[in-house]
């Protein structure tokens, strides 16, 4: 069994609000949960209007298949113009 954790920072440019932010992110996140089969959440910058930390980490019983679920989430919160990833770890446990 391998686990595979993604952390993901991204900007929200557009958000002026923490309102706004949590709208664009309950969105990608709850899409992504329905898409994927992952586990996500916010780890950090909850307090931060146009700033986020994702947690993704998804499991399975080969290393290849966790790398093609992460990396089709990680292509999935490209594919949204109102986020913008900046820095992306992948860690394995």
């Amino acid at each position: 069994m391998i686990i595979g954790l993604m952390t993901v920072e991204c900007i929200i440019y557009d958000a002026h609000s923490l309102k706004e932010k949590r709208a664009v992110l309950q969105r990608i996140m709850t899409r992504l949960k329905q898409k994927f089969n992952i586990s996500i959440s916010e780890v950090d910058f909850q307090d931060t209007w146009q700033r986020t930390k994702l947690a993704i980490v998804t499991v399975a019983s080969a290393r290849v298949s966790v790398e093609g679920v992460l990396q089709q989430a990680q292509q999935f919160i490209d594919s949204f113009p109102e986020i913008e990833r900046t820095l992306t770890d992948i860690e394995w446990l």
